[in-house]
C-alpha cells in the first residue's frame, strides 16, 4: 500500500461531511478534479470504493463508513498535539476556532471580540456562526475549539461553563402597547412566530408555550429573530424573542416589547469544548473572562 497520508484523509472527510465533491473541494480550498483524484488514489490503496457516486450526491459504502470513523479519530488525534504543544506554553494564543448560535452571534461577537483581544492579544479567532447541532458535531471532530450556545446540551464528552442568565420579552404589534401581557398558555391561542426547526431557541419558547409535538397550532416559522420581529411589525402575530436582541432587532420595527411576569423564560448562555481537549485550562481563562465582562 502507498503511505496514507494526513491530507487525504482530511480531503476524505469533507467530501463525508458535504456528500458533494464541489462542496467539499470547495471547503478544503481546491479544485473539485483535485479532490476526486485524492479520493480515487485511497479507493485504490484499500482496492474498494470507499464512495457511491450519483449526480446529486455522493453516499460512502461500508467501508467508507468505517474509513470516516477511523478517519475523524487519526484527524482529532493530531488536532489535539497541537494543542498539546501549545497548552504547554501557558498564555493561549495562535488559532482559536469558535463557533456561536445565530440567536447569539449578532449580539454578542462585538463586546466578546472586544474582551478577548485585549485579555489574550496573541489569539486568533476563526467564527462559525451555526446551530447548535452543527456546532456540536463540529466540536466532536475536532473542526472547533469551544463553542458559545444555550445550556444545557448534555453530551457526556464535552465540557460546559455557564456565562450568563437572560430572559425572553415578548414582542407584539405597537397597538398592543398596554394591554395585559399573556401566560405562556394564553400565547397556545395566538399566532406565533418562531424560528424554524434546527434552532434551540424555538425549542426553548415552545417549552415555556407548552406546546406539544402532536399540538394543533397557529405557529408561523421566520429564518432569523429579525425576520421575526418584521413579521410581528407586519401584524402577522406575536413572537419571543432574547433580550439581548432587543435593541439592535427592534429599533426599525413598529413593535411593543413586554417583559412577561416571573416566572419568566429564560436561557443559559455558555461555553462547550471537548472533555479531552489539552487546551481545556485555557478555555476556562476565556471563560472566565467573558463571564466577567458579559
Amino acid at each position: 500500500m502507498k503511505r496514507l497520508t494526513l491530507k487525504q484523509l482530511r480531503y476524505f472527510e469533507a467530501l463525508a461531511r458535504h456528500k458533494h465533491f464541489g462542496r467539499a473541494a470547495e471547503a478544503c480550498s481546491i479544485s473539485q478534479p483535485a479532490l476526486s483524484l485524492q479520493i480515487k488514489e485511497l479507493e485504490k490503496m484499500f482496492h474498494v470504493p470507499l464512495v457511491e457516486r450519483s449526480a446529486h450526491q455522493v453516499r460512502l459504502t461500508p467501508v467508507g463508513d468505517r474509513l470516516l470513523q477511523k478517519s475523524r479519530e487519526i484527524l482529532l488525534s493530531v488536532e489535539e498535539l497541537d494543542d498539546l504543544v501549545r497548552a504547554s506554553r501557558g498564555l493561549l494564543a495562535g488559532r482559536l476556532r469558535l463557533g456561536v448560535i445565530p440567536t447569539v452571534a449578532p449580539y454578542l461577537l462585538p463586546k466578546l471580540i472586544t474582551a478577548l483581544s485585549q485579555r489574550f492579544p496573541g489569539l486568533d479567532l476563526e467564527l462559525r456562526e451555526a446551530v447548535t447541532r452543527s456546532l456540536i458535531g463540529d466540536l466532536k471532530d475536532g473542526r472547533l475549539d469551544v463553542a458559545v450556545v444555550a445550556l444545557p446540551v448534555s453530551e457526556p464528552t464535552l465540557t460546559e461553563f455557564p456565562l450568563f442568565e437572560e430572559g425572553f420579552v415578548l414582542v407584539r404589534p405597537a397597538e398592543d402597547a398596554g394591554k395585559p401581557v399573556p401566560t405562556g398558555k394564553t400565547l397556545q391561542t395566538m399566532r406565533l412566530l418562531l424560528l424554524e426547526e434546527g434552532h434551540c431557541f424555538r425549542d426553548q419558547a415552545l417549552s415555556f408555550c407548552r406546546f406539544y409535538k402532536d399540538q394543533p397550532s397557529r405557529l408561523m416559522e421566520g429564518s432569523s429573530l429579525s425576520t421575526l420581529v418584521q413579521m410581528v411589525g407586519a401584524g402577522m402575530g406575536v413572537t419571543l424573542i432574547p433580550e439581548m436582541a432587543v435593541d439592535l432587532e427592534t429599533r426599525t420595527a413598529n413593535v411593543s416589547i413586554d417583559q412577561f411576569p416571573h416566572p419568566r423564560p429564560t436561557r443559559m448562555i455558555g461555553m462547550i469544548w471537548r472533555t479531552t481537549n489539552p487546551l481545556s485550562d485555557q478555555l476556562l481563562q476565556i471563560g472566565t473572562t467573558l463571564r466577567t465582562v458579559l
